[in-house]
């Protein structure tokens, strides 16, 4: 998300994030930054394998969880589509 910016830039970009979610404003992060997600995210969900992962508040998991999602272990489902529509809220 922050990669080839300075570190004030990704500072003011992180803060900018978190000020429209405390408004309500959904927002999608993309990154390779594992520390980023719990860092700025409330809630995650992983695409392995052309399949959505559970969704998970980032208070809930773990990067090691998250890493195994990552790999498609998620026994074999797909988000619920409740999980899928609670992203949005």
């Amino acid at each position: 998300m922050t990669w080839g910016v300075d570190v004030g830039a990704a500072g003011f970009i992180r803060q900018q994030l978190l000020d429209l979610a405390a408004r309500g404003v959904a927002i999608l992060v993309i990154s390779e930054e594992l520390e980023e997600f719990f860092d700025i995210c409330d809630r995650l969900a992983v695409i392995a394998r052309g399949k959505l992962s559970p969704v998970r508040k980032t208070s809930e998991t773990n990067a090691e969880e998250v890493g195994l999602f990552m790999a498609g272990l998620f026994e074999g489902k797909r988000a619920p589509a409740a999980e899928i529509d609670s992203l949005s809220k």
